[in-house]
C-alpha cells in the first residue's frame, strides 16, 4: 500500500474538505438503520486511521452524537454525510461518495444485514454480517 498516496474528498457544496494520507479501507456497505436514515438507503464507508485524516476546511463540519460509542461528521450548510467516528477506536469511517473520484475502491462486505429494509437485495457474493463484522474483514481498522 503507498503510504504517501493523498486522498480528498469533500461535501456536496465544499465548505468541508478533508485530506487522507496512505491507504483507505475498501468499502464496506453498512444496512443499519441509522444509515438508512441519514443516507436514505445503506452507508458505503471507507476507513482510515484518524491521524492519517486532515481537515482542510472546515466552515461547514458538525458533529452530531448518535449513540454513546460514536458521532457523525456532516456539512451543516449542504447536509453531506462525511464521517463516522467511534471514541474509542483510532480510525474513522469515510462515507465514500465524499471521496473525489477516482478511488480505486472496490466494495468488500456487508454489515447489519439484520437490519437491511425489504425493498432491495443483495445481489454480490462479498461476505455478510448481521451485525457488526467485528473487524474480521481485511484492514478493518480496530
Amino acid at each position: 500500500m503507498n503510504e504517501e498516496k493523498i486522498t480528498t474528498g469533500s461535501c456536496l457544496c465544499g465548505a468541508v474538505r478533508y485530506e487522507v494520507q496512505g491507504p483507505l479501507r475498501d468499502i464496506i456497505n453498512c444496512h443499519c438503520s441509522m444509515c438508512q436514515k441519514l443516507h436514505g438507503n445503506f452507508g458505503p464507508h471507507t476507513k482510515a486511521l484518524k491521524v492519517n485524516i486532515k481537515i482542510t476546511h472546515d466552515d461547514g463540519l458538525a458533529w452530531y452524537k448518535t449513540s454513546n460509542i460514536a458521532q457523525r461528521g456532516f456539512c451543516h450548510e449542504c447536509g453531506s454525510s462525511l464521517f463516522w467516528e467511534p471514541f474509542d477506536l483510532d480510525a474513522t469511517g469515510i462515507i465514500a461518495g465524499s471521496l473525489d473520484a477516482p478511488t480505486g475502491l472496490k466494495t468488500m462486505g456487508h454489515i447489519f444485514v439484520g437490519e437491511k429494509p425489504n425493498f432491495y437485495e443483495i445481489a454480490d457474493d462479498h461476505p455478510q454480517f448481521q451485525g457488526s463484522s467485528n473487524g474480521q474483514l481485511v484492514n478493518d481498522y480496530k
